[in-house]
């Protein structure tokens, strides 16, 4: 009865994080559509976009965390949300002074949020399996990270340009960890019902 109970509950966490990285991966579409669209055109858009990106991770990060076993569960998430949180109020001071600055604060984020990322990943990954795409996810945004550093003390292309090349590889990650999530639950369906 205790391994049924289990099985249960395992099921709705793994439906929650497949819903979970779907959204993620909507979310990020879009935006990244806007910062191509209307964040070119429009500094208070792009501003705007630039402040919207951190907080929707706290948000999202925040509501996973919920979602699966509270802060206690999730210390790499409980830390994201908070980077997160930092991160938005940083852009919104460095808009007003330097788009460099901008580049270099969300250089920080990603190096840090990758991080997490790869934490939270690797400790999904003994519940859960399917995610072995995070993983690379989180290294990557690292490494984006530290690239959006050097790249913040030269001359360059708007910030949103290449926050939304972020982004956009960023929303790949979640839709390959969503669909092999939906995989593994149809798999399971047919072994089930044979």
């Amino acid at each position: 009865m205790v391994d049924r109970h289990e099985d249960i509950a395992r099921a709705q966490e793994e439906r929650w994080l497949k819903h979970y990285y779907f959204v993620r991966t909507a979310f990020s579409a879009v935006w990244v559509a806007l910062a191509f669209s209307v964040g070119q055109h429009s500094p208070a858009s792009m501003a705007a976009l630039l402040i919207v990106y951190p907080a929707w991770d706290a948000l999202a990060n925040y509501i996973d965390m919920s979602r699966s076993g509270g802060m206690a569960e999730n210390r790499t998430q409980a830390i994201n949300v908070l980077i997160s949180i930092i991160t938005t109020v940083a852009v919104i001071v460095t808009l007003r002074v330097n788009m460099n600055w901008v580049l270099g604060v969300f250089g920080v984020w990603a190096i840090l949020s990758g991080l997490l990322q790869l934490g939270t990943a690797v400790r999904r990954w003994k519940r859960f399996g399917a995610q072995w795409a995070m993983i690379p996810s989180g290294g990557q945004s690292a490494l984006a990270g530290a690239f959006f550093i050097v790249q913040a003390g030269a001359s360059m292309s708007p910030a949103i340009d290449k926050v939304a090349g972020y982004a956009a590889v960023g929303a790949v990650y979640f839709l390959v960890s969503a669909l092999w999530l939906s995989a593994g639950q149809l798999r399971r369906k047919v072994v089930r019902a044979s």
